[in-house]
């Protein structure tokens, strides 16, 4: 058992100051002046420090991202001490444009790892292209078969895209959304976006043209330019969730924060709208005729970042910011009644945050993997 003593509770709404008992990997009871004999539990004292739920970043390219530029442009794999750096508790993976040098099958395996080592990691079937890349040879029975696999992920208006046609991408997501009915997953067909002339036209299509659910569709990327962040807005109107890229290292992109305040004074749902990093991922450029221009690598940290900024400079409270990286996507994965929350019997994945709103100590289902800035145990190869 673990007791965090005397510390302010947001889960993400403000609890006040009180302590947390830990139980093994849950939260057990959250309460004022919790008793118990310290020879059955670690103490851990959060006098001046905030409680928040892990961030669930449903973005990240664990196996390394990039490669538009050739073989020294792909990015290295994810290292599970950058999870702690950024707070993120739960992860999920997926492969970009990069689907030759990459592989599903390394993409579980990296997701295996990260489960491994006290963190909570799912992944995504797919790529850019179409067909999709699988292990199984069906993108269905990837998700069904698969415990790691909870959706599939295919990219749109983007030179860099298949180009499907309406047909496709109706067939694909019909896929996804069986396979999710099958398996008992959160059927999850996540739509890079690109900066191409029809925008989200083509999913607006096929939900006008069929009977699939526009939340079977996420779009992400939805802040790269203003067109994308106006049209995000619609579509969270119409019940869809979307995503916004935190750090986004763009010239036309739209800081989420932002689109948020829009958000409000045209009364979109807010619950519909996430925020991820795109960790280990490229933001590139291109020229005119689709050459590449530049290229970096997105940032684990930029979540939290974006966290920061709307609190400290936005005018943000703590208690609603939080829920673009924790209450809104836990709903997204399907993960609502486990994830995302500081409550009774809740997974106890819990940040200390100092004044600063930095990482002071570090808890993932109940493994205290850093405390005072000190990883407990370093990870493999690190």
């Amino acid at each position: 058992m673990i007791l965090i003593k005397n510390v302010d509770v947001y889960s993400p709404e403000n609890l006040g100051v009180g302590d947390i008992l830990i139980c093994g990997s849950s939260i057990e009871i959250i309460a004022k002046n919790i008793g118990i004999d310290e020879n059955y539990a670690t103490v851990i004292d959060g006098t001046g420090k905030i409680a928040v739920p892990g961030i669930i970043d449903q973005h990240v390219h664990v196996t390394g991202g990039g490669g538009e530029g050739g073989f020294s442009t792909r990015a290295p794999e994810l290292k599970l001490s950058d999870m702690i750096d950024s707070g993120i508790t739960t992860i999920v993976g997926m492969l970009g444009t990069d689907a030759s040098t990459r592989s599903v099958e390394n993409l579980v395996a990296k997701t295996k790892s990260i489960n491994e080592q006290g963190f909570t990691a799912f992944c995504l079937t797919g790529a850019y292209e179409y067909p999709s890349p699988t292990i199984t040879g069906s993108v269905k029975k990837d998700i069904v078969f698969l415990q790691e696999v909870i959706g599939c992920k295919i990219a749109l208006s983007d030179h860099r895209s298949s180009h499907l046609t309406a047909d496709e991408l109706t067939r694909l997501a019909s896929e996804v959304k069986v396979a999710g009915m099958l398996s008992g997953k959160p059927q999850i067909l996540t739509v890079h976006m690109g900066e191409g002339k029809r925008g989200l036209q083509p999913i607006f299509d096929v939900v006008d043209d069929t009977d699939l659910p526009i939340n079977v569709f996420r779009p992400t990327h939805m802040n790269r330019s203003k067109r994308l962040a106006d049209e995000s807005l619609e579509f969270a109107r119409a019940g869809g969730y979307v995503d916004y890229t935190c750090g986004l290292g763009l010239s036309d992109a739209v800081r989420p924060s932002s689109i948020v305040k829009a958000a409000i004074e045209a009364d979109v749902p807010l619950e519909k709208m996430t925020f991820t990093s795109d960790g280990y991922g490229s933001f590139s450029t291109y020229d005119d005729e689709g050459n590449l221009a530049s290229i970096g690598i997105s940032s684990l940290n930029a979540v939290l970042e974006e966290l920061r900024y709307m609190v400290r400079e936005d005018g943000f409270a703590l208690r609603d910011a939080l829920h673009f990286a924790t209450t809104n996507v836990a709903a997204a994965l399907g993960l609502a009644e486990t994830k995302g929350r500081l409550q009774d019997g809740f997974d106890a994945d819990i940040m200390l945050l100092n004044e600063d709103l930095e990482v002071s100590t570090f808890i993932s289902k109940g493994n205290v993997l850093e405390q005072e800035g000190e990883i407990a145990t370093p990870f493999p190869f690190e």
